[in-house]
């Protein structure tokens, strides 16, 4: 029988000569399609020798597959040459140990192959602290019957030590751990919103990306800004958020990129993200981004995963947007099939431009149901509030006279707040305008602010 802990899982990503063959396993009413599971372990680094799938309303309590279906599998990897099981659910701590006993082989469920590509993929000091949180609260609950050093813990999934003689030393280490990742983030979390405070008083709308990975979302991004994030086809490439500013009618937005969803996504991962969710949550308004390549029945679930999520982490009550990506790649049968289904949606190709210019306006439409209507004169004096106003306003009706400017404007009602000392009351601007004589003119005009990245 082989040594199931001759090789942690995921280990051949990093050494070709150790590289691991897995079987998927699945007990479900349905039989399950194991395609995003197979590119989860590929993301991994786990070839795929096989599958099994059996037939349960649902799994078994203690060792998830039947005794009989168990000894099955065993067989199976036996014969495909096998070292790993990859379960498509989360298992329960006994699930794993009893699945380990029976074939004598590493077992790894859905959310510990997704906890090792949050580990590779993490790059900044923010994103390694929230997945080794996430890491150490899933792997608390596995350490009866193992021994694992903390210094272990968030160096691969699939990891087991000799014996159990120090558990709750580790336990104890462990929750020091995550008390002290904890304290880090939150300081984290501080310094974020005090950057998202500074942002809410320029009154530049947000704007979040939000939808299932591998969407396109980045790309989306690096074609409406110019961001130059980095862009790869593969799950999980963006855990960091990114933010960056754009121009649309003159008007500035922030736009902020942030990690994708997945199905059964794992709570440990939307606790552990919570500071960079928090942009998603705060937004002015969402673009759930979808593949629009993705055939219907997988493609209602992807939206259906990432609708609960967005519920999960308190952004349901967000506008949104959604954004088809990737039109480029559907047959104009089925995007005949969007347009109906999906009737108010937004066809795009981030890669060819397609539509680009429909979101645009979309965006500024949807962002404008939260502007008001102001009528202002402010004194030449008072040059700098109205290089403000024309920063975060889009297009302004402006007329000068003798004594300044005399203005109308759509702004965040935040920004009409700021500037009510130089608001006019009907009366007031009828006055002004009999007064100067002149009609309002609708132009644009270079306006200082930020530029886009």
């Amino acid at each position: 029988m082989q040594d199931r802990r001759e090789t942690r899982f995921g280990e051949g990503i990093r050494n070709p000569r150790a590289r691991q063959r897995a079987i998927c396993i699945a007990a479900a009413p349905h039989e399950p399609d194991f395609a995003e599971l197979r590119e989860l372990l590929r993301t991994a680094g786990v070839a795929v020798a096989g599958e099994l799938w059996q037939r349960r309303e649902r799994p078994d309590p203690d060792r998830y597959l039947g005794r009989g279906k168990l000894a099955e599998l065993a067989e199976r990897a036996r014969e495909l040459g096998a070292n790993v099981i990859a379960c498509d659910d989360e298992l329960l701590p006994r699930q794993e140990r009893n699945i380990e006993a029976a074939t004598g082989l590493a077992v790894v469920d859905r959310t510990a192959i997704i906890l090792d590509i949050f580990a590779r993929h993490a790059r900044t000091a923010e994103g390694k602290l929230q997945v080794e949180l996430a890491q150490l609260e899933y792997n608390l609950a596995r350490m009866r019957g193992l021994w694992t050093h903390l210094e272990r813990l968030g160096g691969g999934i699939g990891t087991r030590g000799p014996g159990e003689s120090q558990i709750e030393t580790d336990r104890r280490l462990a929750r020091d751990r995550i008390s002290e990742i904890k304290r880090k983030l939150a300081h984290i979390q501080r310094v974020r919103a005090t950057m998202r405070a500074e942002r809410e008083r320029a009154a530049l709308p947000t704007i979040a990306l939000a939808g299932y990975t591998n969407a396109g979302k980045s790309t989306l991004m690096n074609a409406l800004t110019g961001a130059g994030v980095s862009v790869r086809s593969r799950l999980f490439h963006t855990l960091d958020p990114t933010t960056r500013a754009f121009r649309i009618d003159g008007r500035t937005y922030l736009l902020t990129d942030t990690v994708g969803f997945i199905r059964k996504l794992p709570h440990q991962l939307v606790a552990a993200f919570a500071a960079t969710l928090e942009e998603t949550r705060r937004a002015d308004l969402v673009l759930h981004v979808q593949d629009a390549s993705v055939p219907e029945p997988e493609l209602a679930g992807m939206l259906a995963a990432v609708e609960r999520t967005l519920e999960e982490i308190g952004a349901a009550e967000r506008p949104r947007l959604l954004v088809f990506n990737k039109i480029d790649l559907v047959s104009s049968t089925a995007r005949r099939a969007l347009r109906r289904r999906w009737p108010r949606a937004v066809a795009v190709s981030a890669e060819s431009g397609e539509g680009l210019e429909q979101l645009r306006r979309r965006i500024a439409a949807e962002l404008a149901r939260g502007l008001e209507a102001v009528e202002l004169f402010l004194p030449y004096r008072e040059g700098a509030r109205l290089a403000e106003l024309f920063a975060l306003a889009g297009q302004v009706e402006q007329n000068h006279t003798a004594e300044g400017v005399h203005v109308r404007a759509r702004v965040p009602k935040q920004v009409a707040a700021r500037f009510a000392p130089y608001r006019l009351d009907r009366s007031a601007a009828a006055q002004g305008s009999s007064r100067n004589g002149h009609r309002l003119e609708s132009r644009e005009v270079p306006r200082p602010g930020l530029a886009p990245a």
